[in-house]
This record gives structure tokens, C-alpha cells and sequence, in this order.
């Protein structure tokens, strides 16, 4: 799956980056696959997952088996396909004389330390990362900068551990290259731009450098192999803003592959690197499989319809088929990292996962960071640093950690395929979502998707509900909410009088 040496047709491409989005391929002809049930969309919205992923493979007698994958027990007729072929598509047929330009979505990062407060800055203005009510939203960003500013020492250390800042811009803009040249050779000439959502270079900026290339197909595609209304979904309410601003943005046909953990190229780089990695214990059937994901707060799903949880589940079922097939059947969990603030995120936590792991006795253990394509932060230093020595000090004796993949050529050829797959949807209605979905949010312009992805749940609650009251789950609930409270009124003082010590120390400007 890995893209050759260009032919000669295909050498005569830019170097410049060109533009298509990747999407699950479609229920076409000319397609062998492997099925896998599904649980439609509605159910993800209705369920209770509040109970964590415990299920760990091969040891204690309470623990449940996963042979039956998780989703694989619930046999409804909606099918997933996982493609070992492109689609025989004529790129001709395809391209005519449109430009076509593909749009990277990822979070973004610091450069340096310098960076770190700005980019926290961006971060908590995000009304989806910190929701006011709407009597206080001339508060957002007075709020994002005080927090902003009391994190970002912490986060300075962070960065500073891993040399001084985020190397996620390097590593995108790599993973744009060969996506270009992978496309170049598979006679897809084709632009490819990254827009960062909190960070240089700005989803903003991307776009009006495909204005100014004069982009008329452009196929967006967020880097995050599953679909979360905090990531993806994101990135996608900017762009519906930008779009319906823009005469030229309104004209230009696209589409948006949303997710794209299932496709069986991703699936099988994920399982080489797993297996590489295994072979590096003396004991490699010994080794339990720890697949550690960026996590959301427990309401996005439960209350949201977020099918972040579901497709995560999901993805490691895929990839520990892959691995079954490979007559690998070590023992492996998933837990979810990277939570803040006081409310209840997706459990089990990967630090509580970690330690009952060494209380069981486990020895071995492969960390796998299934929500990354890239590395940074969350992997050089929560996963190699804090997660490592937790893991350490926890009696687990051995410790390995799967790097994202990158560059990884399987990778990046089937990120190519999947753009060149997308191409006959761009400007076209979306699939429909009981016929052809690939995934739990369908294939679709940026407006089309988030219309049908909201007509499935109610309105998304605040990752911390500052002015809701009644009894919650626990104290550390009450108690944040209470601090955020104060918080609140802290500020509203300061904005209404002038006066304070936000004011004295230049957070808040002075009115006098």
C-alpha cells in the first residue's frame, strides 16, 4: 500500500501543497471487504457509556473476555467496510481542469516557550472547551486569559521537557508533503494545507491561502482518526462560520470526511508498530497492550451524543483483530488521558488504569497512543514521562510505548487513497446515513454534517457547567463548581468596578 517511486507523469506535480480530504470509502462496487456490525448513530445518543472499557484479555477470573468484540455484540444489519483496495477511479474523470486542494485539520501547538500562554489563550477562548452562559459570554475571554495565565507556568515545564515546544506544525506539515506526493503519483495533482485550530498556521490563514491559489474542489480532513465534537467537530463549526461569510467559500465545492479510524491501511500500520514493539520485550506474549486515548467529559457522550467512545471502542477492536490474525492475543485495555477540571470525564483514567494494572501484577506493558497520528505533548511528556514513572513505581517492571505514526508509509498511502475516494462527493449531497455511512457521522459538505449531527442530540452541555445547581455525582464536582463560581463573580467585580488584582497585574485593562 505504500506509495512507489513517482512515474515520470507523476514527477511533473508541484512541490506545493496540494488539497483533497479523506473520507471512509463508500458502498461501491470493485471492493473486497470485511464486515463489522455497527450501532447506528441514535443509539450512541440514548445509551448509558458511563461505565469504563474494562476489559482485559487474559487474566482474572472476574475480568470479562473480549473475544466478543464490543460493538461486535450488538448484530444490527448497518455494516462498516474496511477496504483493502482504492476505488478504480479514473483521476481524468476525476480532476478535469479543477484545482483541487486538500485541508489537514489538527489542533495545533506551541513553538516555543514563548508561545505557550497565547496558544492556552486561544485554547480556553474556545466557547467548546469553555462554555458561559449566554448573559456572560462578554466574559470569554477575560476568563481565557486568567486561566491562561495561571497555566501556563505549569505548561512551561512541560514543553520545556521536550525541548522548548510542540513539534506537532513540523511533524502535520511532513505528513502534508508526502500526502502530496503520494496523491502526485497516483496522477492526483492536488494542493495540501494545514489549518491549525489553535495555533499557527490558523485554520483562517489556510483558507485564504486557498483563496489565493484559487482552490474550486478542496476535501477537508481532520488528523484525528475519530470523530469528537471537542476535535473535529471544532474545527468544523469554524470553517461552517468562514464558509458562510465567504462569497468565494460559499461557490467552492467540498466535503469532509469526518473520522477514518476503521480503513484498513490505518488499522494495519497501527498493528505493524504494535507488533515492532511487542518484539522488543524478552517476553512479548507476556506484554499487556495498554491503548491510552485523549479523552472528552463524560457528558459529551452521554448527554451530547459525541461518538467519540463508540468509534474508540471500536478502533481497538479492528486493530486487535488485525493483531488476532497475526496470531497475536496478548491481553490489552483502553483508558483515557489528558482530563481537566472538576467534572467527570470518559473512565476508566489512564493513570488509575495504570495503577490497578501494577496492583494485578502485570509486569509488561506496551503503551499505545490510539488518538495520536502525531507526536506531542500528550505523548513525550504525559505518556513518557508522568504515565512511565507512575507505571514504574506501580511494579510494572517493563515499559514500552508504540510512537504515532507520523510519516508511516501504509499510513500516508491509505490517507491518500481515502482522498482520492472522497473526490466523486465533493459538492455532492451526503451519503445517506442508513445506506452508506463509514462512519458514525456521514460523509458531507461542512454545513450538511454538523446539520445532521445536530439534529441527533441536544444542545452540547459545558465541559464545566458553572451555573447549572443540584445534587452531583461527588464533592470535587460540587467544589469546582463552586470555585468556578467564584471565579465568575470575580470577574464580573473586576470588569463592573475596574479594580482588582487582575487589573494591577496588566490581565485586565485599566478603564483610568
Amino acid at each position: 500500500m505504500t506509495c512507489p517511486a513517482m512515474s515520470a507523469s507523476a514527477s511533473s506535480c508541484s512541490s506545493s501543497y496540494s488539497y483533497s480530504t479523506f473520507r471512509p470509502p463508500p458502498l461501491l462496487p470493485q471492493m473486497s471487504s470485511v464486515q463489522y456490525s455497527r450501532l447506528p448513530f441514535e443509539a450512541f445518543a440514548s445509551s448509558n457509556l458511563s461505565d469504563g472499557y474494562h476489559h482485559y484479555r487474559g487474566w482474572g477470573e472476574k475480568q470479562p473476555v473480549l473475544s466478543n468484540r464490543l460493538l461486535g455484540k450488538h448484530s444490527l444489519p448497518l455494516k462498516a467496510l474496511v477496504t483493502s483496495n482504492p476505488l478504480n477511479i479514473s483521476s481524468s474523470a476525476v480532476i478535469s481542469d479543477e484545482k483541487i486542494g486538500v485541508l489537514l485539520l489538527n489542533l495545533g501547538g506551541p513553538e516555543t516557550l514563548d508561545d505557550v500562554q497565547p496558544f492556552l489563550f486561544n485554547l480556553f477562548a474556545d466557547p467548546d472547551i469553555i462554555r458561559l452562559p449566554p448573559m456572560f459570554q462578554f466574559l470569554q475571554k477575560p476568563l481565557a486569559q486568567f486561566i491562561s495565565v495561571a497555566r501556563a507556568p505549569k505548561s512551561k515545564e512541560g514543553y520545556a521537557s521536550i525541548g522548548g515546544g510542540s513539534p506537532l506544525r513540523l511533524i502535520t506539515d511532513a505528513q502534508a508533503e508526502e500526502i502530496r506526493k503520494c496523491l502526485c503519483e497516483k496522477n492526483v495533482p492536488a494542493k495540501v494545507y494545514v489549518g491549525m485550530r489553535y495555533w499557527h498556521p490558523f485554520t483562517e490563514e489556510a483558507i485564504e491561502q486557498i483563496k489565493r491559489d484559487g482552490i474550486t474542489k478542496l476535501v477537508v480532513l481532520p488528523l484525528y482518526p475519530q470523530f469528537s465534537i471537542s476535535t473535529s467537530g471544532s474545527s468544523l463549526r469554524l470553517l461552517e462560520r468562514l464558509f458562510r461569510e465567504d462569497e468565494y467559500l460559499v461557490n467552492m465545492q467540498h466535503t469532509v470526511i469526518p473520522s477514518w479510524y476503521q480503513r484498513e491501511g490505518y488499522i494495519k500500520a497501527m498493528a505493524n508498530l504494535i507488533q515492532s514493539e511487542l518484539g522488543k520485550f524478552g517476553s512479548p506474549s507476556q506484554v499487556v497492550i495498554f491503548f491510552s486515548a485523549h479523552g472528552v467529559p463524560l457528558a459529551y457522550v452521554e448527554e451530547a451524543g459525541d461518538p467519540y467512545k463508540a468509534e474508540m471502542e471500536e478502533c481497538v477492536d479492528l486493530i486487535m483483530e488485525e493483531l488476532d490474525r497475526r496470531n497475536i492475543t496478548n491481553a490489552y485495555t483502553l483508558a483515557y488521558q489528558s482530563r481537566v477540571g472538576p467534572v467527570e470525564w470518559l473512565k476508566p483514567y489512564t493513570e488509575e488504569a495504570i495503577t490497578e494494572l501494577g496492583k494485578k501484577g502485570v509486569e509488561n506493558l506496551l503503551a499505545v497512543p490510539i488518538s495520536f497520528v502525531s507526536e506531542h505533548i500528550e505523548t513525550l511528556e504525559e505518556i513518557d514521562v508522568e504515565y512511565k514513572e507512575l507505571a514504574l513505581k506501580s511494579g510494572i517492571k517493563n515499559w514500552g510505548r508504540v510512537p504515532a505514526l507520523g510519516t508511516e508509509p501504509m499510513f500516508i498511502s491509505d490517507l491518500a487513497d481515502a482522498v482520492v475516494e472522497s473526490l466523486p462527493y465533493v459538492g455532492a449531497m451526503a451519503v445517506s446515513n442508513l445506506e452508506a455511512r463509514q462512519s458514525l457521522v456521514p460523509l458531507g459538505s461542512v454545513e450538511e454534517l454538523l446539520a445532521t449531527y445536530d439534529s441527533q442530540r441536544r444542545e452540547l452541555p459545558a465541559p464545566v457547567t458553572m451555573w447549572e445547581w443540584g445534587w452531583t455525582k461527588s464533592a470535587e464536582t460540587w467544589n469546582g463548581r463552586a470555585a468556578m463560581l467564584a471565579v465568575l463573580a470575580l470577574l464580573v467585580l473586576e470588569v463592573t468596578t475596574g479594580k482588582g488584582f487582575l487589573h494591577q497585574w496588566g490581565i485586565l485593562p485599566s478603564f483610568q
